[in-house]
């Protein structure tokens, strides 16, 4: 038996400790940047860089969350056609909204799998259509993150810091191939032959093509909105195209560490990457803000949502009627 083969079924037998062991390390290295960087913060002067967000700015930044989540919403009618479910296209953007408020707040096994299990489980679907919804919306979201990300970063709007270990040319490098692998995604949608392919237990088969183009520009539009709503909270002259780079890496960061919300992971990155040009605590006071208008307000209206869903539920099986 060759070495490859030993690293080969080494890896089939311990493949889930491992990935548990990497997880586990990836997420003490970051635990321990967030505590390094927050022994250095003065959190009196992050709590004054809060109190002096100007409510104007706030004003101007709810109607772009709440375009926001409608967009996202849309993820969800696309998947519509794409299954050709019959469900109406207002029940599915609020199914999609409470979604979505739940992943951004407590992870994607949470919002993006057990609430649309859940509620378009009550809307009659099944758990075949359903994951086939979750699927396109999942792909949706990071096939436009993938188009977006890699134009920022060919153009040269991140400077990485030194003790990253990456320079600019292999952040370009990085985008080039997230543009490649959008664009192909776009050419099988166009031309692939075979259209299906058996994973496990689950066929996944690719969208035609006008859906491709419709996942990636709505993709595309949601990422942009939310950097437009940070570069508004956030003081000083930053371009946009920085703050919108910042938020697509601290976002990935944050899925790779599989920290719900990205909580802490977003707030270094910004730090880390702003703070040449900002002082932390405003970085850090903008982010807060920012979390709390686009994260724990939205979830509080969707908690509530969903809590009304299910007393309305409970009361009509409790008359046995169907749910409306």
């Amino acid at each position: 038996m060759t070495a490859v083969t030993h690293a080969r079924s080494f890896w089939q037998d311990h493949k889930r400790t491992l990935k548990r062991v990497v997880t586990a390390a990836f997420v003490c290295l970051v635990i321990a940047l967030l505590v390094r960087v927050g022994m250095t913060i003065e959190w009196h002067e992050v709590l004054e860089a809060i109190l002096a967000t100007s409510p104007s700015v706030l004003w101007m930044t709810l109607p772009l969350v709440i375009a926001s989540y409608a967009v996202y919403a849309c993820f969800d009618i696309l998947s519509k056609r794409y299954t050709g479910h019959d469900l109406p296209w207002w029940q599915c953007m609020k199914v999609a909204f409470i979604s979505y408020a739940f992943t951004m707040n407590f992870s994607a096994a949470v919002g993006g799998l057990a609430m649309r299990l859940r509620l378009y489980g009550k809307y009659g679907l099944g758990p075949g259509e359903i994951m086939r919804v979750m699927g396109l919306s999942i792909t949706t979201n990071w096939i436009g993150y993938c188009m977006l990300a890699g134009l920022i970063f060919v153009s040269g709007a991140i400077k990485p810091p030194e003790e990253w270990g990456i320079g600019g040319g292999w952040l370009q490098v990085l985008g080039s191939v997230l543009v490649m692998l959008a664009c192909a995604y776009i050419a099988l949608s166009a031309f692939a032959k075979q259209r299906s392919w058996k994973v496990r237990d689950h066929t996944i088969e690719l969208p035609e093509l006008r859906i491709a183009l419709m996942q990636i520009a709505l993709s595309m539009v949601n990422w942009s909105i939310m950097g437009l709503i940070v570069h508004l909270l956030m003081p000083g002259d930053i371009g946009y195209l920085t703050i919108l780079g910042t938020l697509l890496i601290g976002s990935v960061v944050g899925a790779v560490a599989h920290i719900p919300g990205g909580l802490g992971v977003t707030e270094y990155v910004f730090i880390t990457l702003l703070s040449p040009e900002l002082p932390r605590h405003q970085v850090l006071g903008a982010i807060l803000v920012y979390r709390a208008i686009y994260y724990i307000l939205p979830v509080i209206v969707a908690a509530g949502w969903y809590l009304l869903m299910e007393a309305k539920s409970t009361a009509q099986a409790s008359h046995g009627t169907g749910v409306a």
